[in-house]
């Protein structure tokens, strides 16, 4: 019997369910003629900050853009520097060498793929002014330890919570736990858009107008630009995209952890493989497997020939890509874990039958390894 590929996400399934509300959120904007800015963005940032426990959300461009304003809010200029991880996506350490400041990077906890708070105490310098964690596949950092180290050295701390959406550490939302936090609505992330947008969300009235002002060019009142800064605003159609779709993203989150919950227990006795930890408040907007024994590769090209897709985040750490490649030390556990990792598809509401494949796809594999006498 052919069955039809997997993808590794789909999200058809959610848009359909809410097709109405969302065609009429969109008559709603295109009859107020409200694109920029507008009642639409001032209530979409009005009920995230309400979510999150914080004070103010500015809706910008993009998640990208949304660490740039946040970096120089908390004063990333040339001369500071900023320590981050270098196993995520490039635009965590773009932003701080857009914004004219220094990354600095440390190693990774092997276990969660975060920023090992250990780490980042021997990185630390007389210019370090921010660090910046990010909740990486939608697990929490280990935030404790970020914000005693952020409050004994005079540090302001950054969460980069492009992936972790409603994600709690002990009741409390990531990016309601340092100075400021950034979050992406990218269509594949847990709250995507139809397009780019991002927020910045903070506890302080003063970022928050910083981050407002320098998101359109440098101004609160028109024509008096006091600064130089950047045309950055979420538009008003994907705000109200965003806000039909935010009212499902508790049940969303709940969904992907119970699949992740599945994965775990059908993968538990396959040898070759180490499955993630289901942490609270893990949203897993990446379901991650580590593919021991220099497999990952061969795996991968077997589910292909299957039809399951998979993929890579992320091949390279940040350190060996062209841009940085050679101005900074190795990264052992970040390095190994760029050798290792395999997302496996996962989206809100997939099919335990279509789970059933992949795993099955993966199964195969080990048992056709063994077969042919090779180290499983």
């Amino acid at each position: 019997m052919n069955h039809p590929p997997i993808p590794i996400l789909d999200l058809r399934a959610s848009i359909q369910e809410q097709e109405e509300e969302l065609r009429q959120a969109l008559v709603n904007v295109l009859q107020s003629g409200a694109f920029i800015q507008g009642p639409e963005v001032k209530a979409f940032e009005e009920e995230v900050a309400d979510y999150l426990g914080v004070r103010s959300a500015v809706g910008v461009n993009s998640g990208t853009d949304a660490l740039i304003l946040a970096l120089r809010a908390l004063g990333a200029e040339p001369g500071v520097e900023v320590i981050t991880s270098p196993f995520t996506f490039f635009a965590t350490a773009e932003a701080i060498s857009v914004t004219g400041a220094t990354p600095v990077f440390a190693d990774i906890d092997p276990n969660s793929f975060n920023l090992d708070p250990q780490k980042v105490g021997e990185v630390l310098s007389s210019r370090t002014r921010i660090l910046l964690p990010v909740h990486l596949f939608g697990r929490p950092a280990d935030m404790a330890a970020m914000q005693a180290i952020a409050e004994k050295h005079e540090l302001q701390l950054l969460e980069d919570c492009a992936q972790s959406i409603g994600a709690k550490l002990e009741g409390r939302a990531t990016g309601s736990m340092g100075a400021a936090g950034t979050f992406s609505f990218y269509p594949t992330k847990n709250l995507g858009a139809f397009g780019d947008g991002g927020l910045v969300v903070t506890q302080s009235a003063s970022i928050a107008e910083k981050v407002r002002k320098l998101g359109n060019h440098g101004s609160l009142e028109r024509y008096h630009n006091e600064e130089l800064g950047m045309n950055s605003r979420l538009d008003a159609m994907q705000a109200a995209i965003l806000r039909v779709r935010f009212r499902k993203l508790d049940a969303w989150n709940y969904s992907r952890r119970k699949a992740a919950a599945r994965y775990n227990q059908w993968l538990a006795d396959v040898d070759g493989l180490q499955t993630p930890e289901i942490s609270p408040g893990h949203v897993f907007h990446q379901y991650t497997l580590r593919i021991l024994d220099g497999r990952r590769d061969a795996l991968q090209a077997h589910l292909k020939s299957v039809g399951i897709s998979t993929i890579v985040y992320y091949p390279v750490p940040l350190t060996e890509l062209p841009v940085y490649r050679g101005q900074y030390p190795k990264f052992p556990h970040s390095e190994q874990a760029a050798a290792q990792v395999l997302s496996l598809p996962l989206w809100p509401d997939m099919p335990e039958s279509t789970q059933q494949r992949v795993v099955d796809g993966i199964r195969s594999f080990f048992t056709n390894r063994a077969a042919a006498g090779l180290p499983r």
